[in-house]
């Protein structure tokens, strides 16, 4: 299929084949019939893209602090190349889209293969889209018309926040596609409306919709909305431009009656005066968007509803009422369409929406297939897979492990960790990039312009079923690891995959089992013990036979609270996620079994669910060394993310984000600098090429992988229980799920002498 992107690097607007996306649970796939341009917001990306590093700059100075910070923190070039990757990145354009329903997901309910339906879904010929997010279109309601609902349902919700009542008087400041919109549905309200624009064309059409006009271009805007309200003061002002100037927002205030209601929709300066708001008791809210639900991930991606008595209006509930009112013919917008344009020639709609030539409602229009093609794209769900893969379908995988030289690279999952770290580092060690499958098709359609893949599917079973895939690397959410390696190895594939290995006991037993009947190679990507800093140290350390004391700290840095990986289900938590690396980088650096374990948190609070992100952990090495790692998510990000000290008979070593390592008292070591962070991911991706082609042990021993692991997991436990944990036979590795192997000694309680 086909689907536009924006390039962020240069403003070049592109039609990509796609794969088609594979629906999944609470999801509707819908072939798109028309979609609509949302002027404002899409040529605002278009000018962005097209802008020069400085004016990009400017449009964002709060990304130029970040990228300032990571300089001073990781250096210049992996700066650079971050900035370079981000921009390499381009953007699916579009969320105004009407199609027909071809395949209903797990747990949707009141949708039907065969419906015509209005989503937010990209300028794509086929899309999948959470159901909160789609709406039904009624019969007389025509597909042009209904692609309209979604800039509706936000000028709506920006009209449910001003609480307008019947007879009030309201200005829209700014007649675009959402003002026009905005002016109709306040006038169903019973209002009294007052549009203000530059532009005479659109301040005739809200005078046709029953608003009487403005000309900003003419004067000052405060007197004719003060005799508009008979003297009064207008009841409330709904600002729909787009601007960085302050005085939609200064006008407004001035233009309202005492305890007035303003509400911003669009873009405005927001350099308020106090006295404006002060002396009136004015209110101001910015709108969210199409309304409650709006980036909630439980409301759109779990498909978790409001309950309609606490919440009247979701997004979707206001999408329908948009539809409704198209529906009785109280909002109409036939009159806004100015062009349509079929989707070959969509660069052409996009140099209108960015030219001088007056334009509204843009029209996006999709090919009609045949009863058949949408069966084809039904199928295509499945995945869009070569015929070497169709046919491994029915002959059988090919469990024989192949010679090394020709092993072939499958990529499970392309998001920004996998096309910005891994690929490159197994396209620089000359991997075969064989294929790379991702649920929606785009990440993996973007992965493959850089890197040039031999195919590209949605087809997420595709690398397993491929007799010409020998290796699977897999980089997707956390909680679908363990059971993916379990595949992999099953296939007779080798694998890669990023950490963690698994969220829980019963995960990592099977994985384990897997692992352990099998000839495969597995690889976690535990990167930082292959590390330039790490290698030296641990070859220094090697020769120390005083016990180790280590203390690693981890400015983590902050995650909001509603991201995946806080989810204990989808992401595990932070240090299952992430502290993990610590576990793996200490217990290769002194060489021996963990035998014990302490963990505690702080900050918690009855309000705050997230408990792992703050957290000190020390784990005691069967050498009588002591290990300390202090994860911390409250620190500053301008300070480097960590810093390992290790201190051994008399001397010490001291290493700070990857980049410069000192040495006190150690023999022929005194420092190590690097003008690049190192955190050794591309050498921990060679270790795995190696094995492969020679046939040799796996870099990190699976017993090691098996410790690190369950040691993860304890640490989490240990905290929420407030227990010790110690394992009597640290080798083989221990397993905490079972008493017979774990021993969990109490910490003493304070007693009130305490």
């Amino acid at each position: 299929m086909r689907q536009i992107l924006q390039s962020v690097k240069d403003g070049e607007t592109l039609i990509c084949d796609v794969p088609c996306p594979q629906v999944g649970r609470g999801q509707l796939l819908i072939r798109t019939h028309t979609t609509l341009i949302s002027a404002g917001t899409e040529r605002m990306l278009v000018e962005f893209g097209k802008a020069g590093w400085l004016d990009k700059a400017r449009q964002q100075p709060d990304k130029v602090r970040q990228v300032l910070d990571k300089v001073k923190t990781d250096g210049l070039f992996p700066t650079l190349e971050a900035v370079r990757n981000k921009l390499d990145q381009p953007l699916p354009l579009g969320y105004c889209n009407v199609g027909t329903v071809l395949e209903v997901g797990s747990g949707v309910e009141g949708f039907e293969v065969g419906d015509r339906v209005l989503s937010n879904g990209h300028h794509a010929e086929v899309v999948c889209v959470p159901q909160n997010l789609c709406a039904r279109i009624p019969d007389n309601v025509s597909d042009e018309t209904a692609t309209f609902t979604v800039v509706a349902a936000i000028g709506l919700q920006g009209i449910r926040l001003a609480q307008p009542t019947l007879g009030e008087t309201f200005v829209v400041s700014g007649l675009g596609l959402i003002g026009l919109l905005t002016v109709q549905l306040l006038r169903a309200h019973g209002c009294r409306v007052l549009g203000l624009d530059f532009n005479e064309q659109r301040l005739a059409q809200a005078a046709e919709f029953g608003a009487e006009t403005f000309n900003l271009g003419q004067g000052d805007p405060i007197p004719a909305a003060m005799a508009f309200s008979r003297g009064r003061g207008v009841d409330g002002v709904i600002i729909t431009a787009a601007t960085q100037s302050d005085e939609p927002v200064r006008q407004a205030a001035h233009m309202s009656r005492k305890r007035g209601r303003l509400v911003l929709v669009g873009v405005a300066g927001l350099n308020l005066s106090r006295a404006d708001f002060f002396e009136k008791e004015l209110s101001f809210q910015v709108s969210c968007s199409y309304g409650p639900g709006r980036y909630d991930p439980v409301y759109e991606q779990q498909g978790q509803d409001y309950p309609v008595g606490f919440v009247r209006w979701t997004e979707q509930r206001n999408f329908e009422a948009v539809l409704d009112m198209m529906q009785s013919g109280q909002l109409d917008a036939d009159p806004l369409i100015t062009h349509r344009f079929d989707l070959d020639n969509a660069a052409e709609a996009y140099a209108l929406i960015s030219g001088n030539e007056p334009s509204l409602g843009v029209m996006l229009q999709y090919p009609t297939p045949v009863q058949v093609l949408d069966e084809e794209l039904r199928q295509s769900t499945v995945g869009r897979t070569s015929k070497s893969v169709q046919q491994s379908v029915s002959h059988g995988t090919d469990l024989e492990v192949r010679p090394t030289e020709s092993s072939r690279f499958a990529f499970l999952g392309a998001g920004s960790f996998a096309t910005q770290t891994l690929i490159p580092a197994f396209h620089k060690h000359g991997a075969h990039l064989a294929m790379v499958a991702s649920r929606g098709g785009l990440t993996g359609t973007i992965a493959d312009r850089k890197f040039k893949f031999d195919e590209v599917t949605s087809d997420t079973d595709a690398p397993f079923n491929s007799p010409d895939v020998d290796a699977i690397v897999i980089a997707t959410r956390h909680d679908s690891h363990a059971d993916l390696v379990c595949r992999a190895l099953d296939a007779g594939k080798h694998v890669f995959v990023e950490k963690p290995l698994a969220l829980n006991t019963e995960q990592l037993d099977a994985v384990i089992t897997s692992a352990t009947d099998n000839s495969h190679t597995l690889m976690v990507g535990f990167n930082r013990r292959f590390a330039p800093h790490i290698q030296c140290m641990q070859t220094v350390l090697a020769g120390a036979k005083e016990a180790k004391a280590f203390v690693m700290t981890v400015n983590a840095g902050m995650i909001p609270a509603d991201h995946w990986v806080h989810d204990p289900i989808a992401g595990g938590g932070r240090i299952i996620g992430e502290g993990c690396h610590f576990v793996d980088l200490l217990r290769f650096l002194c060489g021996h079994p963990i035998t014990q374990v302490q963990a505690s948190m702080f900050g918690r609070t009855a309000a705050d669910d997230i408990h792992d992100d703050r957290m000190t952990f020390t784990l005691s090495f069967a050498d009588g060394s002591i290990g300390t790692v202090h994860y911390l998510a409250n620190g500053h990000k301008a300070v480097p993310k960590e810093r390992l000290e290790v201190f051994c008979g008399g001397r010490v070593m001291q290493l700070d984000n990857f980049r410069k390592l000192r040495a006190y008292g150690w023999p022929g070591l005194t420092k190590m600098n690097l003008w690049r962070q190192d955190k050794g991911h591309a050498n921990g991706v060679a270790a795995f090429l190696d094995a492969i082609r020679t046939g040799g042990p796996p870099p990190i021993p699976l017993d090691e992988l098996a410790e690190v692991s369950r040691v993860t997991l304890d640490i989490v436990r240990a905290a929420e229980t407030h227990e010790t944990i110690r394992y009597d036979d640290p080798s083989p590795s221990p397993n905490p799920a079972s008493l017979d192997d774990t021993e969990f000694i109490p910490r003493p309680q304070p007693t009130l002498a305490d």
